[in-house]
């Protein structure tokens, strides 16, 4: 199956783009990398009248140190973070994260900001700059403004952005040189999305500390403030595990809380050792 006919724009700046989007009543889609939404389209389960394409918008593909934080343009690919360009910070962790997203013809044209706008609950950069505690800039006819991923993150496939905004940029914290991380992933085969997600970071030197969990059974990325608390304070076995999972998204299947608690305790395992 091919997309239905659509309009198309190609804006070079994000004024552009907002004005079009502005203009398409909430019909219009951002197309970044397209590694997911084509083949939504494609298969009739996204819809658009109008398609936008920000992939010649060059300020989205910059990747800037802004002095505490790193910022990643929303057009950042994923294959550019996998090569390095955006370490110095974070021992490795957005490194880790990218080179292990599907495979590299995907990451070579996906990008960060993509994979946030779209919000499946199975990505991987979602649960990986919650668990950082990084923030997202985004731009729209009323102006600029700037949240949490978390509170950016609404639902399955819903995000905060309003219809006529655009995700313009990623703002991860720099972290201490003692910072350190666990991003782990279950799946059934090199290159699938995972069957569950855990990411744990733990600067010592900040008291930081972020617990999150996700995939698509539990519905998305979810902290897990009660095991936060508790990787700081002691030891976490798995029975704590489990009912941080159950307080946090309710009951789960057999399966589901055996390998989402495996992935979280081999997380919280690696950032203890």
């Amino acid at each position: 199956m091919k997309a239905p006919p659509l309009e198309f724009h190609k804006p070079d700046t994000v004024e552009a783009a907002i004005a079009v989007l502005a203009d398409s009543g909430g019909s219009a889609r951002i197309l970044a990398g397209g590694q997911s939404l084509v083949p939504m389209l494609n298969l009739r389960v996204a819809y658009a009248k109008t398609l936008v394409d920000i992939g010649a918008i060059r300020e989205l593909a910059a990747i800037e140190d802004a002095g505490g934080y790193i910022r990643l343009g929303a057009g950042v690919s994923h294959a550019r973070i996998e090569d390095g360009e955006a370490d110095g910070h974070c021992s490795g962790m957005l490194r880790h994260v990218a080179r292990n997203i599907a495979y590299r013809a995907v990451r070579n044209r996906g990008t960060v900001g993509g994979s946030l706008a779209h919000a499946d609950p199975a990505a991987d950069w979602p649960v990986a700059m919650i668990a950082l505690g990084a923030d997202v800039e985004v731009s729209g006819s009323n102006g600029n403004r700037k949240l949490s991923v978390e509170e950016f993150m609404v639902d399955v496939f819903t995000t905060a952005l309003q219809e006529d905004e655009i995700l313009t940029g990623i703002c991860v914290p720099k972290a201490s040189p003692d910072l350190l991380w666990s991003f782990q992933k279950m799946r059934k085969k090199s290159g699938a999305f995972g069957e569950a997600i855990a990411a744990v970071v733990h600067d010592p030197e900040s008291g930081f500390c972020r617990v999150v969990a996700g995939s698509s059974a539990i519905g998305g990325p979810h902290r897990l403030a009660v095991l936060e608390t508790a990787l700081q304070e002691g030891a976490v076995d798995d029975g704590a595990i489990q009912d941080a999972l159950t307080q946090t998204i309710g009951s789960l299947g057999r399966y589901e809380m055996q390998i989402h608690t495996v992935c979280l305790r081999r997380a919280i395992e690696e950032v203890r050792t």
